[in-house]
């Protein structure tokens, strides 16, 4: 930005001002800073993050009338990467889009440069559409140049060669070379930069399939040759510290590796199925997660209710959801909402998934005797005001963590249960005394994962099997008159909710591009949160079922998963057919 012109700067500064970005004011200081350090304006103005790059950026193009695109989250696939040159690319700081009938839509840093642009049409023999870009997203693109599965597939064919060899000269023996460390490397670093949450290695009888989770979604990455499975577990044991010479029996490791500028963990668990070893890899990126409740989609009733529950000095409170929900990350956000000096907190986890300063966290260990049984006694013992137990998953150590909250702590875990009645049902089933559960559990989330919506969508009216959904879910919610909307919105802590008994709602889709398969980009949480009344403890006591429970919860006015995730479809977060699927089983 030092090249701008003097010219070009003013009508930055007056863009800035007039769209409401930065104050007169603002700008004035910084403007003066600018001049006793010598330094260009607006690099000062991105230093003291008055402004960001994209912001910038995008005032720029309106004043040269280029469109603007942000990838900074973009994913381009391969066969469109192809179609400049990666050297061509950094040259330029171009990179390509996507094809737009006969013409190749590009995004450039400096998109008024005429003669590159010719060069660029030229070289390519095609018409180009530009958009401009930000330094930071282009690189973001540049980056995937060196992400590119064919080195898999390069993996595979010399594993393939090597296998041919060995099995002419009868040699058994696996060679573990470079190329599977790089096709390792390659397959992990495409997963992080997809935004892959899953690997999931699986043999089949004469091939090797490469699965990503990627927005709670299985989708195929890529097929390998058979004779590349031994090598590659192998060198995926090595890194997780596990015995490559044992096939018969699981085995769970993890190791951490650093792509893109992120430091990633990786849980490793390794299975004998019928045709091999399947591998299965949890990527847990420590730089992409708000623990923010209200950010994770924490609202209205919900919150009020689950900030009360933590407030509260000893009793229990439990999340609930099948694996990969986000529990654990709910119990990370509670304790931020309560972390601060004057209270001890301490977690027994496995594994510690985020660090958190003034939190003392401790690894489970079971090869040395440290499980959570053992560790929550040994926690005990060092006078915390808050345990968190990352899970309950027997009756010993559900045992323990109701005596902790018996004795004056407040103790926060989770339990794997389809909804948050089903917890009381299953503490009883760990031999747990209902008076006990009564006498302790303050509050119980239930939660699923939806995949959000992408930012390019369009918007629509629902038909009349959707409209009754609607109706038939969240109908006795909305607000009957324009009056009552204000006061719904805030109860329910959504804004400006559509009037009850409509013919139809607005509802949005994501458009399919490579970047947001089907639509859908990152995921939002749906959420129940129950709130331990006396009138459901006396159920509890009655040992009523799950069903019971949450009818009565739902009269005293909890939201259910479906309810919240309806809401949050007419908010334009989610999709109905997307909340219909991740909460078949609560209906």
């Amino acid at each position: 930005m030092a090249l701008l012109t003097t010219e070009i700067q003013s009508k930055l500064t007056a863009l800035l001002i007039e769209e409401g970005l930065v104050s007169q004011a603002v700008l004035d200081a910084a403007r003066q800073e600018s001049e006793e350090t010598k330094k260009p304006f607006f690099e000062l103005l991105t230093e003291r993050r008055i402004i960001d790059e994209e912001m910038l950026t995008h005032a720029l193009a309106q004043l040269s009338g280029v469109p603007y695109v942000n990838l900074t989250n973009s994913i381009i696939s391969q066969q469109v990467l192809d179609l400049i040159p990666e050297d061509v690319a950094e040259r330029f700081m171009t990179v390509p889009l996507a094809e737009l009938q006969n013409r190749l839509a590009v995004a450039m840093v400096d998109a008024s440069n005429v003669q590159a642009v010719d060069y660029l049409s030229n070289l390519i023999e095609r018409p180009l559409k530009v958009f401009m870009a930000s330094e930071v997203g282009v690189r973001h693109i540049l980056d995937q140049y060196k992400t590119d599965l064919s080195t898999v597939n390069e993996a595979a064919n010399a594993s393939q060669q090597e296998a041919d060899r060995e099995e002419e000269s009868n040699i058994k023996t696996i060679v573990q070379d470079s190329p599977i460390s790089r096709a390792l490397s390659t397959i992990l670093e495409y997963a992080v930069k997809s935004r892959a949450s899953d690997i999931h290695i699986e043999p089949l009888d004469s091939a090797l399939k490469i699965r990503c989770r990627v927005d709670g979604v299985l989708r195929e990455v890529m097929q390998l040759p058979k004779a590349i499975e031994p090598a590659l577990v192998s060198r995926i044991k090595i890194l997780s510290d596990l015995k490559i010479d044992e096939h018969r029996v699981p085995q769970d490791g993890q190791f951490a590796v650093k792509v893109a500028n992120k430091e990633v963990d990786l849980r490793v668990a390794i299975s004998p199925v019928v045709w091999g070893e399947q591998v299965v890899i949890r990527l847990l990126d420590k730089s992409g997660t708000a623990l923010d409740l209200e950010a994770m989609g924490y609202a209205g009733r919900a919150l009020r209710a689950i900030q009360k529950g933590v407030r509260r000095p000893n009793g229990m409170v439990l999340t609930s959801g099948p694996t990969g929900s986000g529990k654990s990350t709910s119990l990370y956000a509670l304790i931020q909402e309560v972390k601060d000096d004057t209270v001890n907190i301490v977690t027994l986890e496995d594994p510690v998934e985020y660090k958190m300063s003034g939190v003392n966290q401790i690894q489970v260990n079971s090869d040395v005797g440290l499980t959570f049984a053992t560790g929550l006694r040994s926690i005990l013992r060092q006078d915390p005001n808050i345990v968190m137990v990352g899970e309950i998953r027997d009756g010993e150590t559900a045992n323990l963590a109701i005596q902790a909250a018996l004795t004056g702590h407040l103790v926060l875990s989770t339990l794997h249960t389809n909804s948050a009645a089903g917890v009381l049902p299953r503490l009883l089933d760990m031999q747990i005394e209902p008076f006990l559960i009564a006498s302790t559990v303050n509050t119980i989330i239930g939660q699923r994962l939806v995949r959000r919506v992408s930012a390019k969508r369009d918007a629509y009216q629902s038909n009349p099997i959707e409209t009754q959904n609607i109706l038939a879910t969240v109908g006795h919610l909305l607000p009957k008159t324009p009056a009552e909307v204000a006061q719904v919105s805030a109860d329910l802590g959504y804004k400006d909710l559509p009037l009850a008994g409509q013919n139809a709602y607005t509802l949005v889709k994501g458009k399919d591009t490579p970047a947001t398969p089907r639509g859908y980009s990152g995921r939002a949480g749906l959420y129940e949160v129950m709130d331990v009344s006396e009138s459901i403890q006396q159920l509890i006591t009655a040992r009523a079922t799950s069903s019971q429970i949450q009818k009565q919860a739902i009269a005293e006015g909890m939201i259910t998963m479906r309810q919240d995730g309806y809401l949050k479809a007419l908010q334009g977060i989610t999709t109905l057919e997307e909340v219909n699927r991740v909460t078949a089983d609560t209906a």
